[in-house]
């Protein structure tokens, strides 16, 4: 688990649980008589399900309560690196695509002598020009004025239209 720095993770105390208990184990001097074990209950704010850490393993309360103070903090921080790693997943996948057929840019048919491009329906006869001989001007005017058409027809900066 990472180590979590103060700043790193903010608790909300009021959802916060604290509760106190004696000791489960082998017994000893003090364990059946003193309320030295905690458990820290949160409550996340984004509706996850609770994370409970119990601590026992000193002889003082206090000790016990912030031993699992840091214990909960590396489990924040660990869960808070999680959901980056997992929304930063997402955004690669969608940028790259699942790689099926059906995502194809552009066909090169040689025995038709044909390039078909799929985001923009458009077809050219002249692969040799366009392969050999570099002939990319059609291709890529037709490219540049679907985008524009594109961009006309967005909405700037994500306002909505009505």
């Amino acid at each position: 688990m990472p180590e979590a720095e103060d700043v790193d993770v903010a608790i909300d105390p009021e959802r916060l649980k604290v509760d106190v208990y004696r000791s489960g184990g082998h017994g000893g001097q003090s364990v059946n008589t003193t309320d030295s074990a905690v458990r820290l209950t949160y409550t996340p704010d984004d509706g996850g399900p609770p994370i409970v850490v119990t601590c026992q393993d000193e002889r003082s309360q206090l000790k016990n309560k912030a031993k699992a103070e840091k214990v909960l903090m590396a489990r924040l921080l660990d869960r808070q690196i999680a959901q980056q790693q997992e929304a930063l997943t997402e955004v690669r996948r969608s940028a790259v695509g699942s790689g099926d057929r059906s995502e194809k840019v552009r066909t090169y048919n040689y025995p038709e002598g044909r390039i078909t491009d799929h985001r923009i329906d458009f077809k050219y006869y002249k692969l040799p020009q366009f392969v050999e001989a570099g002939d990319l001007d059609p291709v890529i005017d037709r490219l540049i004025a679907w985008d524009q058409a594109n961009r006309l027809s967005e909405p700037p900066n994500g306002a909505s239209r009505n």
